[in-house]
């Protein structure tokens, strides 16, 4: 499980362990650093961060305005579509 430094506290991380998952949730700073931390699967989160920001600038997917899974999948896929719209149009990703 990959957290930000507000999901650190012994009883998730006993939890997580109890059902064998990684955390990968960084140390305050008044705390020991964990030997298991790795920097660069963090650094990752930022990526499905980002994608889920964007995601919810569609109204219809970050109100949930669709009640159905199959109907919002759809929407979730026209979002991404319009995403990529976008960016083929951006004058910076013309050759």
């Amino acid at each position: 499980m990959v957290a930000d430094k507000g999901y650190n506290s012994r009883r998730l991380r006993s939890v997580l362990k109890s059902r064998r998952i990684k955390p990968m949730i960084p140390t305050f700073h008044n705390q020991p650093a964990d030997p298991s931390f790795d920097r660069t699967t963090y650094r990752e989160r930022n990526i499905v961060e980002r994608v889920v920001g964007w995601l919810k600038e569609s109204r219809r997917i970050g109100t949930r305005s669709e009640k159905l899974a199959v109907h919002f999948l759809a929407m979730v896929k026209l979002a991404l579509i319009q995403r990529l719209f976008r960016r083929l149009e951006e004058p910076s990703n013309r050759t």
